[in-house]
């Protein structure tokens, strides 16, 4: 982990972390460091993006599509897998056997320290509804974390405007619309949200789509 936030994303959906849209691809991070095991010696990488099937590596691979690779996390962990394909400074690669992202979630927390433990970015569908002043309009979470939330809407307040999140299930505190394109938004949070409350809340949607 870094002293900044990181911004590598944890997918909860059941696949693979690509394709990408414009913005995620930008990032430019910080973002979790793992540790690439292959048949060269063993190099430093960036992970962008993880869900349980695979993840979306930044630099560090030097192997080909079809290569057998070991990918190790910063909590010690290592997933077997293969890559899928590469892309400039980025390589897909195709886990052998599926991660649990909660129990992958819980012991990233568990690896910072506890005075500074924060909630990391998750990507996750749901609906929700954003308020300000008099205006109530329909959206979906595209991605959370302990500092704010992307959404997609079609009828969204401009870039400034001050709004309530109201998400079944979970108390969001208000936040700064900071960004706006097309029908994405981005919100940053007045106060910032507890990993204690995301946590309940993503196991109950993952109950719910399991029935």
């Amino acid at each position: 982990m870094t002293d900044a936030a990181s911004v590598t994303t944890f997918v909860m959906e059941e696949r693979l972390p690509w394709p990408d849209d414009v913005l995620a691809t930008r990032l430019d991070g910080p973002f979790d460091t793992g540790v690439i095991h292959d048949a060269g010696p063993r190099r430093e990488c960036s992970i962008r993006k993880i869900s349980a099937l695979g993840a979306t590596l930044r630099g560090g691979v030097k192997s080909a599509p079809g290569d057998e690779i070991a990918v190790e996390l910063a909590t010690g962990h290592r997933h077997q897998g293969t890559i899928d394909w590469v892309d400039g400074k980025e390589a897909g690669i195709k886990f052998k056997q599926p991660v649990d992202m909660l129990a992958l979630i819980n012991r990233n927390l568990i690896s910072q320290p506890a005075e500074r433990r924060t909630m990391p970015r998750v990507e996750l569908r749901c609906r929700l509804h954003v308020k300000w002043g008099a205006d109530v309009s329909p959206a979906i979470l595209r991605n959370i974390s302990a500092r704010g939330l992307q959404i997609e809407g079609a009828a969204l307040p401009p870039r400034g405007t001050f709004v309530g999140i109201f998400i079944d299930g979970l108390i969001v505190p208000s936040g700064e619309m900071v960004w706006r394109k097309d029908k994405l938004a981005g919100i940053e949070l007045l106060e910032e949200l507890s990993w204690t409350s995301i946590i309940p809340w993503i196991r109950e949607i993952g109950r719910k789509e399991a029935r």
